[in-house]
């Protein structure tokens, strides 16, 4: 038994690659090198090894015969996490994924985000076009969700311990807590800092890529999740059965579906 799920757990050490700004961000990476390479990047509040490591993705991409690159966002996992809100805006995790892509010596992936780093994979593709070959977005919002926590009662439940009364932040402070690397103050700090700048996903400049749109059947976001894909050319889009937001990583149609979309396009490379 404890071989048949080592595969889902083990974790390498990570590698840390340098953000412009100077964030160190954990990045680890599986399978054979001269593979196709899928970058995995994951949601808010998660990590890793939580959102693509225990959920089965790593194993079932590389006996399909990626490599893949994961990383820990910054204010997540084993990368450094900052306390300032100035340092979460969307360009700046948008770098941090071009720095890893030039630390990796990548010039093309195929992307794998889900949540948060559905977000920020809609931005890379549409700001550094040439570096992502197509991807798969789950559970991408088409806007601001970050944006309904309440940001004063979160920093004084992670600095002073005082209750939250907002039910929709106590719902983000038990999502954060879940994971125990998480560090609190970093995640209030992230969810303020993507109130600046250009935060939403611009229908009116999708991806040109051809993108695969994954959301679960019980997640409030499905409707909308569905317009993005209808707004972006070479988009599709599959319904996750039984899915809610926080479990449809987990999705055996999930993964199977990012596989075969990977696997066709690099059968035809």
């Amino acid at each position: 038994m404890i071989d048949a799920i080592r595969p889902l757990t083990e974790m390498p050490s990570p590698q840390f690659v340098m953000s412009a700004d100077g964030i160190r961000i954990a990045t680890y990476l599986w399978g054979e090198e001269d593979a196709p390479t899928v970058l995995c990047v994951h949601g808010f509040a998660s990590s890793c090894r939580d959102n693509w490591v225990s959920t089965g993705w790593v194993r079932d991409l590389t006996r399909a015969g990626f490599r893949v690159l994961g990383v820990d966002q910054r204010g997540h996992g084993a990368s450094d996490k900052p306390h300032e809100a100035s340092a979460y805006g969307m360009d700046a995790l948008v770098d941090d994924i071009a720095t890893v892509l030039d630390t990796y010596l990548l010039d093309t992936v195929f992307y794998a985000g889900y949540s948060l780093g559905a977000r920020v994979g809609w931005q890379v593709a549409v700001q550094l076009p040439d570096r992502v070959d197509r991807a798969v977005l789950g559970g991408i919002p088409d806007g601001r969700p970050l944006a309904r926590l309440q940001i004063e009662q979160a920093r004084a439940y992670a600095e002073h311990g005082i209750p939250v009364e907002d039910q929709v932040t106590r719902n983000y402070v038990t999502l954060a807590e879940r994971v125990a690397e998480n560090d609190l103050r970093s995640l209030v700090a992230l969810a303020e800092g993507m109130r600046f700048g250009d935060a939403d996903p611009d229908v009116e400049h999708p991806p040109t890529q051809s993108i695969l749109f994954a959301t679960g059947s019980e997640d409030a976001i499905l409707e909308r999740s569905k317009l993005l894909a209808d707004a972006t050319p070479n988009g599709t889009f599959v319904e996750l059965p039984d899915r809610h937001h926080f479990n449809a990583p987990g999705s055996r149609v999930f993964r199977q579906a990012a596989v075969e979309y990977f696997a066709s396009a690099a059968a035809d490379a």
